[in-house]
């Protein structure tokens, strides 16, 4: 190679090299920034209501917000109701996942508040692909809530289709990690959908602004009971849940 050349290449390796460095010190500082507002952002109270008769409350995240001080969500406590457990977004379909599922697994268990992983079913994608999906992504420690299939749509199948690609994706998880997966859908869609073939599966179930449960027959262990709440160290609004139990039932919960 002539010494032109070489110059030529040195030079535009530089260059990416530079580029590359700006770009990531771009990144860094704008997660910095992110951390800092999140970590700074403050609430008198929860801004929706909550259903006074459960002992556990807890909520559900994904990128959608953003950055989150973990610290904060653990620390904060308005009339001795806390967040005392996070279900967090981790995969999506049979190649996808949450841009801050690292980062949010991580922090979380740091800061003492109990994790659990979803994974966002695509319907029209093969179940067992999907589950291949979170398992690569997702290591469930003891102590860790279990494993999540979020399924409330049917994306243009039949619905016998979806519960044959359900059971696979269930199947499969609960093969690898040892433990029964919770479902998590809204009631209408559940009822619609899934039926009785799986209500022997644990059942986190959405029901918005319902005083005191949501109105399924079967029996239910979590509950999303609002989408528009307020908590310290994240931005965006959030979706509070409940447990439906003690925290003895709560601990039985937990993987081992």
């Amino acid at each position: 190679m002539s010494s032109r050349r070489k110059k030529k290449l040195l030079r535009w390796i530089l260059i990416i090299t530079v580029a590359g460095l700006v770009a990531l010190v771009s990144v860094l500082a704008r997660r910095w920034w992110m951390y800092q507002q999140a970590k700074s952002t403050r609430y008198a109270e929860f801004g929706i209501s909550i259903p006074g008769e459960y002992a556990i409350h807890g909520i559900d995240v994904s990128r959608y917000q953003d950055i989150i001080a973990w610290e904060e969500v653990k620390a904060m406590s308005v009339h001795n109701i806390r967040m005392g457990f996070a279900f967090i977004k981790a995969t999506e379909g049979i190649g996808s996942a949450d841009p801050q599922f690292r980062r949010n697994w991580k922090k979380s268990r740091s800061h003492d508040v109990v994790r659990g992983a979803y994974h966002f079913f695509i319907a029209s994608k093969d179940g067992k692909m999907q589950a291949e999906n979170f398992i690569k992504r997702v290591d469930i420690e003891p102590g860790d809530l279990p494993p999540v299939l979020d399924v409330e749509q049917r994306n243009g199948v039949s619905a016998a289709q979806l519960r044959k690609e359900v059971r696979k994706w269930l199947s499969t998880v609960e093969l690898h990690y040892g433990v029964k997966p919770i479902i998590y859908t809204n009631v209408d869609f559940y009822e619609q959908n899934l039926g009785s073939e799986f209500d022997s599966y644990p059942l986190w179930v959405a029901h918005y602004y319902e005083d005191e449960q949501p109105r399924i027959k079967r029996d239910w262990i979590f509950w999303q009971h609002n989408d528009q709440g307020r908590v310290n160290g994240i931005m965006p609004k959030v979706d509070f849940n409940v447990f439906k139990g003690d925290s003895i039932a709560f601990r039985a919960m937990l993987v081992r």
